[in-house]
This record gives structure tokens, C-alpha cells and sequence, in this order.
């Protein structure tokens, strides 16, 4: 079987694995704790949250650990909105985010929040001079992904949060698919609160961070929330140690391996085009993570090519994995002005560190193949 949905998930690294294992075994105090081990347990939290807030160039008071990306997400958004709400009841997202970051605004908006959804560039991009025609007096947050989850393209974080400042509004960034691929200067962006995931960097399930401005105010959504967390209970501090390690590795090589995912990408790209496959490539021309590559091939769509891969032993996907809606068009290429009978069309394949030319060989085999065996079903 090969896999090419790193987008969705990665395997957790031997060096995570181990550090995980060691603090569970060996560190398992509860932080909250007032003897040696609960201590113990709370200095190396407060070193994992300095060693994250370095990759962000943060204060370390200002990372939180959660249960992943999409608890973040909601975390942050709701807090920072129901903060604000003194100031201004308008609230902006852009189209075709994850799907936590859509539910979070919509609960806002049936909370009585005004909601405005931010569409695209064509390209996938989110363009400054549009989301500042759609600020308002009243505006107090705005949301948009640093990477988009299905097609790749990369905001220009510094100019958003810029405008944003001079404004006074809040910057919310979902920054799950860039974070430990792509450097993040959140101060010096203007980002207000930021979310990350440790399963997409070759960390543990279940474990996220969420950075807040500790200058922003903030409203707490669940009860009995601990100084190290934004939601209550006891600490993940294996998870969260074997994220850090996680971390660590991904930033280190990080610049190594988008050359090395670059290159995949196009080996994989001129592959298909010698099977003589038709397809067109939705992503931006000068703003791309290389990791993750959609296609359409016009007139089939892309969950029929996907579950013949899968019978070949090739594991893609039509979009998010986190995503509810698997039989409907792609969010973000309805966004960027697809039709529902293009947005369908959309297929989503994601490298990773460890896929090799080998593999990536094979898998333009299985593709092909693939393509050409719906092709053959709907020509019966």
C-alpha cells in the first residue's frame, strides 16, 4: 500500500515515539501537582512551551496545549469573539477553511454574531485589498489559513496582519498545514491567535497548540481551564513532549524537505502527463506548499478515482480528511469561482518526508491505472 495523504496525517516519528514513551514512563507526575513529581512534570511543561514558542518567535506564556487543530480552532475563535463583543459584532472568515474554523463561526453566528465568508483569488489566495473592503466599523476578528488544507496555496500572513492591526481587528490564523514546513513570525504578522497540530509533523494524535497574544483579551469557553491548557483536565505531557521532539525535526530539516517534496511533486505531475492522463492543477503559481497537489481531471469525479486507487493499493483523497462533507464539491474550489461539477473533481494527493522516488514510481502506475479504469466504466 503507499500513501500519499501526509495532508491528512503523518506516522509519528521513532524519535517522537521514544520521547513519548519516556515521559510516560518516566516523567508521569500530574502538573498540577504540589509534590516532586507533579514539579517535575511542570518544569518540563514550561520548557516544552519555550521551546515551541521559539518556532514562533512568541513568549512562551502565550502557548497552550490542546486536544489538536480543530480544538484550537474553535477555542480560539469562540474566545476571542465573545471577548470582543463590546467592541463589534462583525466577524469574517475565508472560504474553504478547515472545517472546525467554518463550525466555529457558524455557532458564532447563530449566537448572534454578523458573519462575513471571505471568498478567494482564483488562485487560491486570499487578497488583502478585498478582505478590506469587507471590514466594517464594528468588525473584531478575522480568520484566514495560513496554508489551505486542500489545494496548497499560502496567504501572505505579514500583509493580512498588518492591515488588520492598523485596524484594531483581531487575526485568527489556522496555521495546521504550515506549521514545521514554512517559518512563522507571529509577531511579527499581527497574529492575534494561532492554531497547530502535532499529527501532521510526525507527532502524536491528539495534541495541538494554540497560541493567544497574551496582550489579547480572552474568554475562556470551558470551565476550570489550568494554566497550561485551555480546556480542564489533567495535562497530555507525553503528547505534548513528543510534539515538541516533533517540532524540533520538522523545523531543523524543514527547508531540506520542500525541496524534496518539491520534487516529487513535479516527478509525479510529469509522470501522469506521459500516461497521457488530462488533467488540470489547482494551485497558486507563485504561493505553493509543494506538499499537497490537487488535481481535477474534468468529468470524473474525484472520489471515484479515489476508491479505485485505494482497490490498487494507493491511498489519496478528495479533499480534508476532518471534513463532513465527502460527497459534496470542494469548499475551496468553490471558493476560488468552480462550478459544484468542477469542485468535485477534485483530488488531493500529499508527500511526505519519507515517500521515495520509488514509491512515487509506482504510485503514477496505480494513478493511471486508476483514472483509466473509471474512464472505461463511464464509457460502458
Amino acid at each position: 500500500m503507499i500513501y500519499l495523504d501526509y495532508a491528512a496525517t503523518t506516522p509519528m516519528s521513532s524519535r517522537a515515539l521514544e520521547t513519548y514513551t519516556e515521559v510516560a514512563q518516566h516523567c508521569f507526575g500530574n502538573t498540577n501537582s504540589p509534590h516532586d513529581f507533579g514539579d517535575a512534570a511542570d518544569r518540563l511543561l514550561a520548557s516544552c512551551q519555550k521551546q515551541i514558542a521559539r518556532h514562533l518567535h512568541v513568549e512562551a506564556n502565550a502557548i497552550f496545549f490542546t486536544s489538536g487543530g480543530s480544538d484550537s480552532n474553535l477555542l480560539a475563535i469562540a474566545g476571542i469573539a465573545h471577548a470582543r463583543r463590546k467592541k463589534g459584532n462583525h466577524l469574517i472568515y475565508v472560504q474553504g477553511q478547515h472545517s472546525s474554523v467554518v463550525l466555529a463561526f457558524e455557532k458564532l453566528r447563530e449566537e448572534g454574531f454578523s458573519v462575513t465568508e471571505l471568498k478567494r483569488r482564483t488562485d487560491g489566495e486570499v487578497d488583502p485589498s478585498t478582505l478590506e473592503d469587507a471590514l466594517r466599523e464594528d468588525t473584531i476578528l478575522v480568520s484566514v489559513d495560513h496554508v489551505n488544507n486542500e489545494i496548497g496555496s499560502i496567504n501572505h500572513l505579514n500583509a493580512i496582519g498588518k492591515l488588520l492591526f492598523n485596524k484594531k481587528i483581531a487575526f485568527h490564523c489556522d496555521a495546521v498545514q504550515s506549521y514545521g514546513k514554512l517559518p512563522i513570525d507571529a509577531e511579527a504578522a499581527h497574529i492575534t491567535a494561532l492554531s497547530a497540530s502535532a499529527h501532521k509533523i510526525y507527532g502524536p494524535k491528539g495534541v495541538g497548540l494554540c497560541y493567544v497574544d497574551p496582550r489579547e483579551a480572552f474568554q475562556p469557553q470551558l470551565p476550570g481551564a489550568p494554566k497550561q491548557g485551555l480546556s480542564p483536565g489533567t495535562v497530555n505531557l507525553p503528547g505534548i513532549s513528543a510534539f515538541v521532539t516533533a517540532s524540533e525535526d520538522a523545523y531543523r530539516y524543514a527547508e531540506a524537505m520542500l525541496c524534496h517534496v518539491n520534487e516529487l511533486r513535479q516527478r509525479f505531475i510529469a509522470g501522469i502527463q506521459k500516461k497521457g492522463i488530462s488533467f488540470l492543477v489547482e494551485a497558486s503559481a507563485h504561493h505553493q506548499l509543494p506538499h499537497i497537489l490537487a488535481l481535477r481531471i474534468p468529468g470524473i469525479e474525484g472520489q471515484q478515482i479515489m476508491l479505485a486507487a485505494n482497490q490498487r493499493g494507493l491511498s489519496i483523497a478528495t479533499g480534508s480528511a476532518c471534513s463532513s462533507t465527502a460527497h459534496q464539491p470542494s469548499p475551496t474550489l468553490r471558493s476560488i469561482g468552480r462550478s459544484a461539477e468542477e469542485a468535485r473533481e477534485l483530488v488531493r494527493l500529499s508527500f511526505g518526508e519519507t515517500t521515495t522516488e520509488e514509491e512515487l514510481d509506482q504510485a503514477i502506475d496505480l494513478f493511471a491505472a486508476a483514472v483509466s479504469e473509471v474512464q472505461a466504466a463511464m464509457q460502458a
